[in-house]
């Protein structure tokens, strides 16, 4: 196994227990606790890496004005890139029309509907009040503030801090170690994570909406295809191609796990040793994006409104297809990066074009399925800004030596 390489272990352990799920159903469930298990490894180590790493970066960074272009530039093109993802979503919904058709009566429970949270209040929260209690509950934009003011502050301080930042520095190379010994455990865990859900989900299941798992998958590849090939194409000058497989680690165990924050730790080590980015930039732009960008999550309810919609014979004007791209857009910012997440807000969504929120229940059955897709995407998506940030970075400090040579 050592010849094979990771990415190569883990599409094979991927298709084993596709095969194997399929084959023996339900019972294949007592793989589960191997997935269970790497699930666990891979959150215990998500807070202490990117509070070490970010304080590092920023601390050897000392530059306020490089982390506030970073965050804008980041920032922009999540956003940017989420409305692309709606409008991608809308389009194929329009064409193809998924919700034509199915036979399905409204059953089971449906989410309690999500107010959007207002700016000043997304901003206010932010700030921790406490961080200890953001580093326990894993609350990582605050994670992210409380690192920043940090290295900051050390880097202020000089030759005072000396101390503090090499235990900052030890404990960022310690996390690096064993995320990289938690990663040879990634083809048993995909295999455990994959087998049961392949098992659980039988063809019977899946046939009265095959159309619109279709068009979610499809709407997500295609999304991937052009736009993040594209970005690192036009801004990095990087091969799709050579993107893509580096950042295949880390969206194969995405669409195992379903949940971006914890693939984190992956996909910070795939775009630093497969696509060069520097752990400053990766331990910066990857923990905002597993937070603020969901790309995928926004093709899905755009989709899946649409679906809605389409099922019960209404039709959705422009105007209220683009308040679903606005609102598709600011919920995706707001999903918490864990399982399931995406079908609570899509009840905000749902809500905001004047559908009934019962209608969940109709895409409640195979969330999980389109929720491995979505957080593929999202997490490729975050490599893309990376990418993307990193190249513009070193374009910035290559102009800013001509001008001193100069």
């Amino acid at each position: 196994m050592k010849k094979i390489g990771l990415l190569s272990q883990i599409l094979i352990a991927f298709v084993i227990a596709i095969i194997l799920g399929a084959i023996v159903g339900q019972s294949i469930e007592v793989v589960k606790p191997l997935g269970d298990l790497f699930l666990r490894l891979i959150k215990f180590i998500i807070v202490p890496l990117v509070l070490a790493s970010l304080v590092v970066g920023v601390a050897g960074a000392g530059d306020l004005r490089q982390i506030g272009r970073m965050g804008g530039i980041s920032f922009v093109y999540y956003l940017a890139t989420t409305a692309f993802a709606v409008f991608i979503g809308l389009l194929l919904a329009n064409i193809f029309r998924p919700g034509d058709g199915v036979n399905m009566t409204l059953s089971g429970e449906a989410a309690e509907p999500t107010a959007a949270p207002s700016v000043v209040d997304t901003l206010l929260n932010i700030v921790p009040t406490n961080p200890i209690e953001s580093l326990v509950t894993g609350n990582m934009l605050q994670i992210i503030f409380f690192a920043l003011f940090l290295g900051l502050a050390i880097s202020m301080l000089g030759d005072k801090a000396k101390t503090v930042y090499n235990f900052f520095e030890g404990l960022a190379e310690i996390m690096y170690k064993i995320t990289g010994i938690v990663m040879k455990f990634a083809p048993i865990g995909v295999f455990g994570l994959i087998a049961p859900i392949v098992g659980q989900y039988g063809i019977s299941v899946l046939l009265p909406l095959i159309k619109l798992i279709l068009v979610v998958y499809a709407g997500c590849i295609l999304h991937a295809l052009l736009v993040y090939s594209g970005s690192v194409k036009l801004f990095a000058n990087q091969s799709p191609l050579k993107f893509f497989k580096g950042i295949a680690p880390a969206s194969l165990v995405a669409f195992s796990t379903s949940s971006s924050s914890g693939t984190l730790p992956i996909t910070m080590k795939s775009t630093e040793e497969n696509l060069g980015v520097s752990k400053k930039v990766s331990s910066f732009v990857l923990p905002l994006g597993a937070t603020i960008n969901m790309d995928g999550t926004a093709l899905y309810q755009g989709v899946c409104v649409l679906f809605v919609a389409q099922f019960m014979g209404i039709e959705l004007s422009i105007m209220q297809q683009l308040i679903i791209v606005l609102t598709a857009t600011l919920a995706s910012i707001g999903t918490a990066g864990v399982p399931g997440a995406g079908l609570i807000m899509l009840s905000m969504v749902i809500t905001a074009v004047g559908l009934p929120l019962e209608a969940i229940a109709l895409v409640a059955g195979v969330d999980r399925i389109l929720d491995m897709i979505r957080t593929s995407v999202n997490v490729t998506g975050d490599g893309s800004a990376a990418v993307v940030v990193q190249a513009l970075e070193d374009k910035k400090e290559l102009k800013a030596s001509n001008n001193v040579s100069a």
